[in-house]
């Protein structure tokens, strides 16, 4: 069973490239959604596994919605993005819910792969 995942992002490109790019490597791409309210209404509509979250979004910051979504029951995996260095990041992500920190950059399956399997 693919894992699913919704995508928020409020740059409709990157959102399409991100669907392509974790489509083509098994994922299931269920939703997307452009800030922070519809990300967290979509979250409980869909109900994803994993949500692949921008850091910056136009109503709120990424790890605002992180602490929302990771905080409901069941909780999806939260994964921050961002066009930043991880270096910067990873602890703000994981203090506010989020399994980990990824740069845009560096998206990869293999990347959320690496991050799953953290516990």
């Amino acid at each position: 069973m693919a894992t699913t995942v919704l995508i928020v992002d409020d740059h409709g490109k990157f959102r399409a490239r991100a669907r392509r790019l974790l489509e083509s490597e098994g994922y299931e791409v269920v939703g997307e959604a452009a800030d922070g309210a519809a990300a967290v209404e979509a979250a409980r509509r869909l109900a994803p596994d994993l949500v692949l979250l921008d850091l910056q979004l136009p109503d709120t910051s990424g790890f605002a919605v992180a602490a929302e979504l990771t905080g409901a029951d069941p909780a999806p995996v939260v994964v921050i993005t961002s066009t930043r260095d991880a270096a910067d990041f990873e602890e703000l992500a994981v203090r506010n819910g989020a399994r980990g920190f990824l740069s845009k950059a560096e998206l990869s399956g293999a990347g959320l792969e690496a991050l799953l399997a953290k516990s």
